[in-house]
């Protein structure tokens, strides 16, 4: 690969004895290849924590990114539970169109190019972070979430689970929504019409119990406008749908 002059990469790593970093990517791979020009990349590695008193941060990471064919990156970490973090590296503009187990700690960074997210966090998702994916990811068309975690309100601001307090939030691309291992916070969030405004959504998958918890059993108006194009909705079980859900969904 010496004569190699672009490359594009993403590697998704389990287990890995180390993160992914600048250094480790000038031995084992860019001074192998004198002639590369344009390297474009992402690197996710997940590892077990073994010592818990060291903390491991984005610029710690970033620091080993010296050289100059590389930049331009940006670094993630996330620990998903007590015993696992996950790193990860991008070359900027990101290049790829999937993003998967993003949690609350997304940059401050467009991302034009992703067109299908999964949402995973051990903690909720409020509505402003929606604000924060609706502006991050432009051209999103599909959106899965899961956490079972709904936001945790204080006494003072208790008000905002039903009125969230802000402009409602549009995914004008967005075709695709999975909440089907989300608590059901999340399904009242992006079927309320009053919260989210999905355009173009054509495929839902739900459970069918929050499904007929958030639309009051296919009556309420709030709901109807943000299920009317759907095609495709995908429950767990097979299930003879009644009248009123095909009035509801007049596309299925």
């Amino acid at each position: 690969m010496s004569y190699l002059e672009e490359l594009t990469l993403y590697l998704h790593i389990l287990g890995g004895s180390t993160f992914i970093s600048g250094t480790h990517l000038d031995n084992e791979i860019l001074s192998q290849m004198p002639r590369l020009r344009t390297f474009s990349f992402y690197f996710a590695s997940e590892n077990a924590i073994v010592d818990p008193a060291i903390h491991i941060s984005n610029s710690d990471i970033e620091r080993t990114f010296t050289n100059i064919k590389h930049r331009q990156m940006a670094c993630l970490i996330d620990d998903y539970s007590c015993m696992k973090l996950v790193c990860r590296v991008f070359s900027l503009p990101f290049k790829f169109d999937r993003l998967e187990n993003i949690t609350n700690n997304i940059p401050n960074i467009v991302f034009n190019s992703v067109s299908h997210l999964k949402l995973r966090d051990k903690y909720p998702f409020k509505h402003e972070f929606f604000i924060r994916v609706a502006r991050g990811f432009p051209f999103l068309k599909s959106l899965s979430i899961d956490t079972v975690l709904a936001p945790n309100w204080r006494s003072h601001e208790y008000h905002r689970y039903h009125i969230d307090w802000c402009s409602i939030i549009e995914y004008p691309h967005l075709i695709s929504l999975d909440v089907y291992s989300a608590n059901s916070y999340y399904a009242e969030h992006f079927l309320n019409e009053t919260k989210t405004h999905l355009p173009r959504l054509t495929e839902l998958k739900i459970r069918y119990e929050d499904l007929e918890m958030v639309t009051k059993n296919f009556t309420r108006n709030e709901t109807r406008c943000n299920c009317a194009k759907v095609k495709r909705l995908i429950v767990k079980h097979r299930i003879v749908y009644s009248k009123d859900v095909y009035h509801y969904f007049p596309l299925l």
